[in-house]
């Protein structure tokens, strides 16, 4: 390439020589500036060539250099999804089970919802009223008889059970009168084990006095006694 180059300077020289238009001195130092450009050009175009040349071997040795890695890189991205897929499909399988669990205990809790709410449920077979005198919560004999009938019942059929429901009237203080019923109950339900029923089959309650004044006072110092049965 610098010969070409050296030809390409040459020929206009000699071209003047003949003319007659420069001196030997002249050609020889504009031959030897037009050769140093021409060095000093090729010297760069021939770094910058090698520049290249490394950068490439440095690309070429850094995409072999990654290579393994990269390969790595893959490898461990398609372990974890690989695992991923198998956590899916674990999850999915618990998930099923959950459900069937749920199915099962949501049935086991209509069972017992229907139980419970059934527990209470009972007939009644006969009431009986026992009255009470004035700011009284004994039993006196016409009491004590009106429950002679229930308590054989209560003997003859185990079954049954009694409902205890106190009252009073309304005069003196709510709060004493609340105390008063809940005394008569109590001795309706004492009489009751006292002729040999057993305590658990006797519920009650003191419900405090009755304000209808529809109703006669004398009337409403009592306690309704219900015999009750289990529902069918």
């Amino acid at each position: 390439m610098r010969r070409s180059a050296r030809l390409w300077i040459a020929v206009p020289v000699v071209l003047l020589l003949a003319s007659g238009c420069a001196t030997r001195d002249w050609v020889r130092e504009t031959l030897g500036k037009k050769e140093a450009e021409i060095d000093q050009r090729m010297t760069a175009e021939a770094e910058r060539v090698t520049g290249l040349d490394g950068r490439v071997k440095g690309v070429e040795t850094g995409l072999a250099e990654t290579g393994p890695v990269a390969r790595g890189a893959r490898e461990r991205a398609d372990g974890a999804w690989t695992r991923a897929e198998d956590a899916s499909t674990r999850a999915v399988g618990a998930q099923g089970r959950a459900d069937t669990a749920f199915a099962r205990a949501d049935e086991v809790d209509g069972r017992l919802t229907r139980l419970w709410s059934t527990r209470t449920k009972r007939d009644l077979v006969e009431a009986v009223q026992v009255h009470f005198g004035f700011n009284r919560w004994d039993l006196n004999d016409t009491a004590q008889t009106a429950l002679v009938a229930l308590v054989r019942e209560l003997r003859e059929n185990p079954r049954l059970s009694v409902d205890l429901e106190g009252y009073a009237d309304p005069r003196g203080s709510y709060e004493y009168n609340v105390a008063l019923s809940q005394r008569r109950v109590e001795a309706v339900r004492r009489h009751l084990v006292e002729q040999g029923i057993e305590l658990p089959r006797i519920h009650s309650v003191g419900l405090g006095p009755i304000a209808d004044k529809g109703v006669p006072d004398e009337k409403k110092r009592r306690v309704t006694v219900r015999l009750m049965v289990p529902a069918e």
